[in-house]
């Protein structure tokens, strides 16, 4: 059954990640759009924490995690989103819903194998203001993105001992994102405005690799520690630029006057490196509690229209501080007792600098692990509330509330029957 359900799912989401809207924030107009969070709705619930190994869990954070699988494991999630952009002076709201992740999980004795398709990146914004530039002519500016970047990744752990497992996974990055400007001087003798679209392809390989080490420190407690490492990454990309000639028609549809293909080399696009380290402590099915730093070098990427605004990027942190707690895992006759309860807090120097303003993130999350029937499968419930950017230099506060939810489903595959 549980194989019909992850070919069905598996089709699913492959559909809906190539066409979903997945982004309604204007910081997405810079580089190749907010990088989506590479994790779990378990994951997520505790601040972003890819701490901990699990039996049932797939740790998408660290592939090192992989051989401590002892069941198949399928997982899906995904979430709704609901943000609200203030100014200085206006205030305005989106509400997304996305497919998150899908991945398979399976273990083989000392080894752990795991694929997957997730969202990468996510472009959505439609940007219009009237400005005067330096030669005291108002010109009307519009900016329209959509579109983004999957991950489909494949990756691999080996038990080197009871305590420490090394893992790594290959990825192939891919999508297309699409912009648009258009440019008109409504007080002077220009008829026209100006549009130029551009439909950009990228492709490209990226890898990570991952370490985990459990160890004993009591007759109850356990130390957990992680560290991943993704070296710098290129992207090839290849556009299709179109500029033409248009009128409004009906106050918003674009009627073409004249239009022309300009030929755009291909380029690469860099990615750059990230270092992510943590530790926790815990008691076995009871409660952990941890935190995690991860480090990434500045971004190289640029947008087509960068010319005006005043934008850069500069090197980019994240912590996380979370944990679980369970009040009796073992509980026959109390299922409260056995949902895990998850919370965490996060803090993010997204590495956007926009008018001289660091772009942060902070949130706080709060989760339920739900178990279902009798077997290890399991329903994560999750919340986050958080705010990014600021009001600051003329520039946007995005306050947002993200429901998410995760499925995980657990067999027992490849084993020999004993008895025809």
């Amino acid at each position: 059954m549980i194989r019909k359900v992850i070919v069905s799912l598996c089709l699913l989401f492959s559909a809906v990640a190539m066409s979903q809207e997945s982004n309604a924030s204007p910081y997405s107009y810079y580089g190749i759009g907010d990088q989506k969070f590479k994790g779990t709705a378990e994951n997520r619930s505790m601040g972003g924490l890819g701490i901990l190994a699990d039996s049932i869990h797939i740790n998408l954070q660290n592939p090192a995690s992989y051989s401590f699988l002892k069941l198949t494991t399928f997982t899906v999630g995904g979430s709704n989103t609901a943000t609200s952009f203030k100014t200085s002076d206006a205030t305005d709201s989106a509400n997304r819903t996305t497919l998150d992740y899908l991945a398979v999980g399976l273990p083989f004795k000392k080894i752990g194998v795991a694929f997957g398709l997730m969202p990468f990146t996510s472009v959505g914004y439609k940007i219009q203001n009237t400005a005067m530039g330096d030669d005291g002519i108002n010109r009307f500016r519009q900016f329209n993105g959509t579109g983004g970047l999957n991950r489909v990744f494949f990756g691999a752990s080996y038990r080197v001992t009871t305590k420490f497992s090394l893992g790594a996974d290959f990825q192939y990055n891919f999508g297309n994102i699409d912009t648009k400007s258009i440019i008109g001087i409504p007080e002077q003798s220009v008829q026209y405005p100006t549009r130029e679209t551009n439909n950009t392809n990228y492709g490209g390989f990226s890898f990570n690799i991952g370490a985990m080490y459990q160890t004993k420190i009591n007759g109850k407690l356990t130390w957990h520690t992680s560290a991943t490492f993704t070296p710098e990454s290129t992207l090839n990309t290849s556009t299709e630029r179109k500029i033409a000639t248009i009128s409004f028609v009906a106050g918003s549809d674009e009627f073409v006057q004249d239009e022309i293909e300009v030929v755009v080399p291909d380029k690469d696009v860099k990615l750059p490196s990230k270092f992510t380290f943590g530790s926790g402590i815990g008691e076995d099915r009871k409660w952990f509690a941890g935190a995690e730093y991860t480090f990434q070098g500045s971004n190289k990427l640029s947008n087509r229209f960068d010319d005006i605004t005043s934008a850069g990027f500069e090197n980019s942190y994240r912590i996380s501080l979370g944990g679980f707690y369970i009040p009796n895992f073992m509980s026959f006759n109390s299922y409260l007792s056995r949902i895990t309860y998850r919370a965490g807090l996060k803090y993010e120097k997204t590495g956007l600098v926009v008018n001289n303003e660091s772009i942060d993130d902070m949130g706080l999350s709060l989760g339920l692990g739900l178990p279902i029937g009798g077997n290890f499968s399991n329903l994560n419930l999750g919340v986050e509330f958080g705010k990014r950017g600021t009001t600051n230099a003329d520039l946007i506060q995005e306050n947002y509330i993200s429901l998410f939810v995760g499925l995980s489903f657990n067999d027992r595959w490849f084993v020999k029957r004993k008895y025809d």
